[in-house]
């Protein structure tokens, strides 16, 4: 069914091309963006479901008291 619209449009072999392109843009976006990111900000996270509990909120109420 949609081998019959596809084959009605004119120059439908761009389609893939483009979507390959924006592919491409975004995955090379994403990296620049991962090799940037701050390391200690990353370590953060990494070691986060590692703690427990009373050291979460200790830790987030003396960054509110501050």
């Amino acid at each position: 069914m949609f081998s019959n619209y596809l084959t009605s449009i004119k120059d439908v072999e761009i389609f893939p091309v483009i979507s390959l392109i924006i592919f491409f843009a975004v995955f090379v976006f994403v990296l620049i963006k991962v090799i940037k990111m701050d390391k200690t900000y990353i370590n953060k996270m990494g070691n986060l479901p590692l703690e427990n509990d009373d050291e979460l909120k200790n830790k987030t109420e003396n960054k509110n008291e501050d």
